[in-house]
């Protein structure tokens, strides 16, 4: 690692990249496409417009002030356990999985906290703009997050023959997402299938540290 390229200014870069292809996808999504518009790049891929008040993926769990302010301390958490990993000098792979993880929070943070304020509603037969004379859809904290990506690998019905779900529509990868939960999902997968003697290391340098 040369004297510039540093594990902690690697980190920031890949944080500042993460949220910058981010928000320039939800922002041109947003303030150029109907909600539930849909682009159909191949049959297994489609730009799908739509938004969600809740976590990753679009579920839906408690309330949205709850959800924006656990976003908030979930972000500030990780944002030390990263800092303290750099101090440490642990990893260059666990770095930027933490980096990613945390990156993609942020992304979605910023929607929950500001989009609301920054943009009118998107609706079926409106296109949202930023900064509308009339105001925001939503006070602050209460914004919207922004989803596109989906992927209906498999997009078919279950055989009649089968019981209980026999003759049901069934598509295999359902949910829709945008970058940042790529972001996160992409560091969570690599943390466990690659890093996890490195949790075991933290854990007695940061916590038994702190």
């Amino acid at each position: 690692m040369n004297r510039f390229l540093t594990k902690g200014r690697i980190a920031t870069l890949v944080i500042l990249g993460v949220l910058l292809i981010d928000q320039i996808i939800k922002v041109w999504i947003k303030t150029h496409m109907y909600w539930h518009e849909s682009i159909r790049v191949t049959d297994w891929f489609y730009i799908f417009f739509t938004e969600n008040v809740g976590m990753a993926f679009g579920m839906e769990i408690f309330g949205k002030l709850f959800l924006t302010i656990f976003r908030l301390v979930a972000v500030s958490i990780i944002g030390y356990f990263l800092y303290k990993c750099i101090k440490y000098q642990l990893k260059m792979g666990f770095i930027l999985c933490v980096s990613l993880i945390l990156s993609g929070a942020l992304g979605n943070i910023i929607d929950s906290l500001f989009y609301g304020v920054l943009f009118n509603e998107s609706t079926p037969s409106q296109i949202a703009s930023f900064l509308p004379e009339s105001g925001g859809y939503a006070p602050l904290f209460y914004g919207k997050v922004v989803d596109m990506f989906y992927f209906p690998i498999i997009d078919t019905y279950w055989p009649q023959w089968m019981p209980f779900i026999g003759g049901e529509h069934f598509i295999f990868f359902s949910p829709i997402f945008n970058f940042a939960d790529a972001a996160i999902s992409c560091g969570v997968i690599a943390l466990f299938l690659f890093y996890n003697k490195s949790f075991s290391e933290a854990y007695h340098l940061i916590v038994k540290k702190k």
